[in-house]
């Protein structure tokens, strides 16, 4: 998705609000919503948008596609009736998803090279790399505090999308006083400036933060495309803005493009994406430094995406947090596929698993969902609807006090009190 265009979405949902919203989030402090919050501003939604209600993104064709799944439970969801065992569901439900997704094999955990290592910021820190058997070789970087001995917790960092593929793990991390001005930027508008892997190494964390599937040193280079498809761009001038910038718009439109070549090829972006999480969790649970019993995943966006595909997948992630990305497919359906990337999708899935299923088969595994109420990525009655669909699913486990939700004034973001649950969630499970 194009920073342009989160823009304009974002510009839109402010002004919908109208002069009585915005002066309702001028008095809002950075608390989570409680429900009759949430109750009076879904329904003033309501209100505002009535006309509107009867249309989707694809037109008079919404209310047809939404048809086929409207009324009933997936065929694999754990709140049917058939389901009583979360375990056996489990095993019957991810294997389906694995089936769905096509998992690739990517080859055995490779040698993992240190590139550098020295003290910032109160960490010790590591520039990591290791190469899989295509592409360019992983970039990584490791933080922990300083001067700690023995084994500790750990944290896998996912960094978001951002309509920015030039950049990966500098999304979240900050290993030196200069910064990038278009990361510091970055680091302002969705964190409240802070690098949050350095806030949650801090704390007590080994916190381990790889580039992305195909972002920063995982990225298309113009070099390895045909000519015709470049745009006029050269991989020269890499760190400067306007390259930087003009790179981002390429990746932007060269989506659709990876999306039908991996669909080619057999498999799936979602599924690229956890072949490559998996070799970093791999990695990350095989140092000495690390208690492999207590790992958890977190990440905001495009991050908290990759939470839920392997924070549902692997059951070594003890504890997940996922950010800014929980809602419907019904949502991506009517409302909001046209604000998502391609590397969200999974063809058939739909049929036995709504989205947050997909996270809720870590049950009975702590789960924390940190949305935005002004997130112009989902509508606010189907981040509500994932909410419940997750809370069935762990109550009906016997594991309601493993989940929670909460819901935070503003736009699309993971800002100083959302990390502030997110860390506290972290210790209250890890540590």
């Amino acid at each position: 998705m194009k920073q342009k265009r989160r823009d304009f979405l974002k510009a839109t949902t402010f002004a919908g609000l109208g002069m009585a919203g915005s002066s309702l989030l001028n008095i809002l402090d950075a608390t989570p919503f409680n429900n009759h919050q949430l109750n009076f501003m879904e329904a003033n939604s309501d209100n505002i948008n009535d006309a509107e209600k009867n249309l989707s993104v694809i037109g008079l064709y919404g209310a047809w596609a939404a048809s086929l799944n409207a009324d009933k439970l997936p065929a694999l969801s754990f709140r049917r009736k058939e389901f009583t065992d979360a375990e056996s569901w489990r095993s019957k439900a991810k294997n389906r998803l694995q089936e769905r997704l096509s998992i690739p094999d990517v080859g055995a955990m490779p040698q993992v090279a240190i590139k550098k290592q020295y003290e910032y910021d109160g960490l010790h820190i590591e520039e990591l790399s290791w190469q899989l058997p295509y592409g360019r070789a992983t970039e990584a970087i490791l933080l922990k505090p300083a001067n700690t001995k023995g084994k500790l917790p750990a944290v896998l960092a996912f960094h978001d999308h951002g309509g920015n593929k030039y950049f990966g793990t500098r999304k979240i991390t900050r290993t030196a006083d200069e910064q990038h001005p278009l990361m510091k930027e970055h680091q302002q508008e969705y964190y409240e400036g802070m690098a949050w892997a350095n806030e949650i190494a801090k704390r007590g964390y080994v916190v381990l933060v790889s580039d992305a599937f195909p972002f920063a040193s995982r990225r298309v280079m113009m070099q390895d495309v045909p000519e015709e498809l470049r745009n006029g761009l050269t991989d020269n001038n890499p760190e400067d803005v306007d390259h930087i910038k003009a790179y981002n718009e390429w990746a932007g439109q060269h989506e659709h493009i990876m999306a039908k070549s991996l669909f080619c090829a057999g498999t799936t972006w979602p599924a690229v994406f956890f072949a490559e999480d998996k070799i970093a969790l791999d990695i990350l649970s095989a140092r000495k430094d690390v208690d492999a019993t207590k790992i958890g995943c977190a990440g905001l966006s495009g991050g908290g995406m990759r939470t839920v595909f392997m924070g549902g997948q692997d059951e070594r992630i003890k504890c997940a947090v996922c950010v800014g990305f929980m809602t419907t497919w019904k949502d991506f359906l009517l409302n909001k596929s046209f604000t998502h990337t391609w590397m969200t999708y999974v063809p058939l899935l739909p049929n036995e698993l709504d989205f947050p299923e997909i996270l809720g088969l870590r049950v009975p595994l702590p789960t924390l969902v940190l949305n935005d109420i002004d997130d112009s990525l989902y509508t606010i009655g189907e981040m509500k609807n994932a909410d419940k669909i997750l809370s069935e699913i762990f109550t009906k486990a016997n594991a309601a006090d493993k989940y929670k939700c909460s819901y935070y004034p503003g736009p699309h973001k993971f800002d100083k009190a959302m990390q502030a649950e997110a860390f506290n969630w972290f210790d209250k499970w890890l540590k």
